[in-house]
């Protein structure tokens, strides 16, 4: 595809998704096939959702988000009002652990203190994101596994999960594992197996880095 065929695919995905509300304020540009993402959304959450959208087209090879977030109006909040939002959704949801804070400047939500598995991390970020009034989302939380676990098993189980994915091509990726850190390597045919395939590396017991060197077949 071109890259005047991956911006028209974008554009029509984002006016395509109802969740993006107004999809016309979003510039979609893309070059080589990684596709750079402007404008304005009214809520954090859309912003994610936008950039997953580009993700699923085939033919982009890499997503910059340089969305802004303007909350809507009526959806603003003071930052104390907003942190108590934001830890009051963290303590409702069970996969979050009692060990996560935050703290809000500006409407921005700094994640910090610990979690044992990265899910519970990509949890945190979601839950926070999805808040009103939140602009940004920056993750400080330390991964402490609860204890070590074999290379061999670690690679395993990754390897085991990726062939389950039904969204990810497992037979082109390779995966490495050594006291904790994950190397991901090989190749994917759209950006949003990239991430999946990254995803699943962080749901593996132990692992506390995922490197991830797949490459989108353009």
């Amino acid at each position: 595809m071109t890259d005047l065929q991956v911006q028209r695919e974008v554009a029509d995905e984002l006016f395509w998704d109802p969740k993006i509300t107004r999809p016309g304020d979003i510039a979609v540009v893309s070059k080589d096939g990684a596709v750079t993402l402007r404008g304005t959304v009214g809520t954090f959450q859309e912003r994610c959702d936008a950039a997953d959208d580009a993700s699923h087209i085939r033919g982009v090879t890499g997503v910059t988000n340089e969305l802004a977030v303007s909350p809507l109006e009526g959806t603003a909040r003071n930052d104390a009002d907003l942190r108590g939002a934001v830890l009051q959704a963290l303590m409702l949801d069970s996969r979050v652990p009692s060990t996560v804070d935050a703290v809000v400047v500006d409407g921005q939500v700094t994640l910090t203190g610990s979690a044992t598995w990265g899910y519970q991390r990509a949890e945190a970020q979601t839950v926070a994101g999805r808040i009103g009034g939140v602009t940004g989302v920056v993750d400080q939380i330390d991964l402490v596994p609860g204890g070590p676990a074999a290379d061999d098993d670690v690679r395993k189980a990754i390897a085991s999960a990726l062939q389950r994915h039904a969204r990810v091509t497992a037979d082109g990726i390779s995966v490495r594992s050594q006291d904790g850190l994950v190397v991901l390597s090989g190749t994917v045919a759209t950006w949003a197996e990239h991430n999946d395939a990254e995803a699943a590396a962080w749901s593996a017991p132990g692992v506390t880095n995922v490197v991830n060197d797949l490459h989108v077949q353009s």
